[in-house]
């Protein structure tokens, strides 16, 4: 049982790496951006990007994790004449898909930006629309792999040289904002470029296969099994991307309609608001390889009929996901304000304006991240329709908050982070609560939840005192960085002082045992 849950967190440590490293990138594009675009700028940027992100989820979410998952099966059973069929259906399967949707983003990027009023953003619609299919080839090729990282490093780091130096050309030329995001947003569509190159280049090195003695399935039976693994992986993978992308088209109307805003007005308001989502999108993204690497763990558990080792796979990778999620979520809204004055110094203003909004998204990121873990929990126990179910009574409750609170004009723009807060913070609860129905072998909430909201409630505490005594001693857009570190490491002290972290919880670890021994865990 040790190993096989040292094997699942083991998959997810290296997948959260590979994650780390291109999320690392991604900030250091977007941030840079926000200091060279401002408000208005960044508005046109995520107008193409949230319309991409939800395209691309939809197209890769859940295929290539089937995809690699059935190769993987039938390699290990040397049907390698499976193997081949599955490579081939699955690449045209993700090649027709993104090929449809860079369509759609090619040829009717006025419609597409016009939906989110805010008309400037077609050149950057059109220019991002070829990544789409591109990033549908590297994922088809990634799945027949060994599981590498090389081409998602190499298009996130072609992403951060590409888009900012076209960025800081165009600017230098005197170029429109629109120009300009469309500038920053194509080195999206050149890293895809470059990171599909490199995959295809170790395509050769990897892929020779050993002489083909099995008849391999009926390509129904193979799409048949290619779809039933991956769709809900992607229903539960778009619920971000669909709920931002609804979002920024509820919010400008809203703005526009019921306010009466100009579109330039709108444009900057919502400019503003991305700045806070830049830093809220980040921490789930570390949760969402956990939440994929605990389904087959459950699933072969429940399979074998072994229901304690699955609800031990679960109950690590809900504990896991509190004890990362609550710190980084409640450190992004204690010390919302000094972050973006830290991270954007070339434009103080929208910084300080953000502040409001980051202090609301650092409580939902909490709940996201908890969505994310829930989702692959049902996912993994037969209940796929569930988080669609949740998805669907947050959607509508981000319509009704956004309509009652972006449309009062005491609160305008401001609401739209609240609404945020509240939508993702329902979609958790009806996940938990339909988990603690349906999983008996889940962990007490209780328990799974008091440590760490106890620690976390010291570590805030101890993030804003430290902040302040820091502004004493150092220029106070640099105080924040000792903050953070004294808040961390009072976090883990703490955590390793009341037994909030165990050496079971360790032992789920790569070398967590020998972790173990170092700290003095019983």
């Amino acid at each position: 049982m040790t190993h096989r849950r040292q094997n699942f967190m083991g998959g997810a440590a290296i997948l959260a790496g590979a994650v780390a490293v291109t999320k690392l990138l991604g900030a250091l594009y977007k941030i840079p951006l926000g200091n060279l675009l401002d408000r208005e700028g960044m508005a046109h940027f995520y107008a193409a990007y949230n319309i991409y992100s939800l395209l691309l989820v939809l197209s890769t979410a859940g295929l290539p994790v089937a995809l690699s998952r059935m190769v993987s099966r039938a390699a290990a059973q040397r049907r390698y004449g499976a193997v081949r069929r599955c490579l081939h259906l699955g690449l045209a399967l993700l090649a027709a898909l993104g090929l449809v949707c860079s369509a759609v983003m090619c040829l009717l990027p006025e419609a597409l930006a016009a939906a989110l009023h805010d008309p400037d953003a077609a050149p950057a619609l059109r220019t991002l629309g070829p990544a789409v299919l591109l990033v549908c080839l590297s994922a088809a090729l990634r799945g027949y792999l060994v599981p590498t990282a090389a081409g998602q490093v190499a298009e996130s780091a072609g992403k951060l040289l590409i888009g900012l130096g076209l960025c800081l050309y165009l600017l230098r030329q005197g170029a429109g904002t629109d120009l300009c995001a469309a500038g920053a947003i194509g080195g999206v569509t050149a890293g895809a470029g470059l990171g599909l190159l490199v995959t295809a280049l170790l395509l050769p090195r990897r892929a020779a296969l050993p002489e083909v003695r099995d008849v391999p399935p009926a390509s129904s039976r193979v799409l048949r099994e290619l779809l039933r693994t991956g769709i809900p992986i992607t229903v539960g993978a778009a619920g971000m991307s669909l709920i931002t992308l609804l979002d920024q088209a509820l919010v400008t109307a809203t703005l526009r309609d019921t306010l009466g805003y100009t579109t330039a007005e709108t444009t900057a308001l919502y400019g503003e608001y991305t700045f806070g989502m830049t830093l809220f999108m980040l921490p789930p993204s570390f949760i969402y390889p956990l939440s994929v690497s605990l389904m087959p763990a459950v699933s072969a558990a429940l399979t074998r009929r072994d229901r304690t080792a699955a609800g031990i796979a679960a109950g690590a990778a809900l504990k896991l996901t509190v004890l990362a999620a609550l710190p980084a979520g409640v450190g992004l809204s204690v010390l919302a304000g000094p972050i973006l004055q830290l991270l954007y110094p070339a434009v103080p203003e929208t910084a300080e304006a953000a502040a409001y909004h980051l202090t609301f998204l650092g409580l939902a990121c909490v709940f996201v991240c908890l969505m994310v873990a829930t989702n692959g929990v049902l996912q993994s126990y037969g209940h796929p329709l569930l988080p669609v179910i949740s998805l669907l009574c947050g959607g509508v409750l981000k319509i009704v908050t956004n309509y009652l609170m972006v449309g009062d004009p005491a609160t305008g723009i401001r609401g739209a982070a609240v609404s945020t807060l509240y939508c993702y913070a329902l979609i958790a609860v009806i996940n938990l609560a339909a988990i603690a129905r349906l999983v008996p072998e889940r962990p007490g909430y209780i328990s799974l939840f008091a440590k760490p909201v106890l620690l976390t409630a010291v570590m805030a505490l101890a993030a804003r005192s430290g902040y302040g005594l820091f502004c004493r001693l150092l220029p106070e857009r640099w105080a924040v960085l000792p903050a953070v570190l004294l808040a961390a490491v009072v976090y883990v002290v703490l955590a390793l002082a009341i037994g909030a972290v165990t050496r079971q919880d360790l032992q789920t670890l790569p070398k967590g045992e020998k972790l173990a021994d170092r700290l003095h865990l019983r």
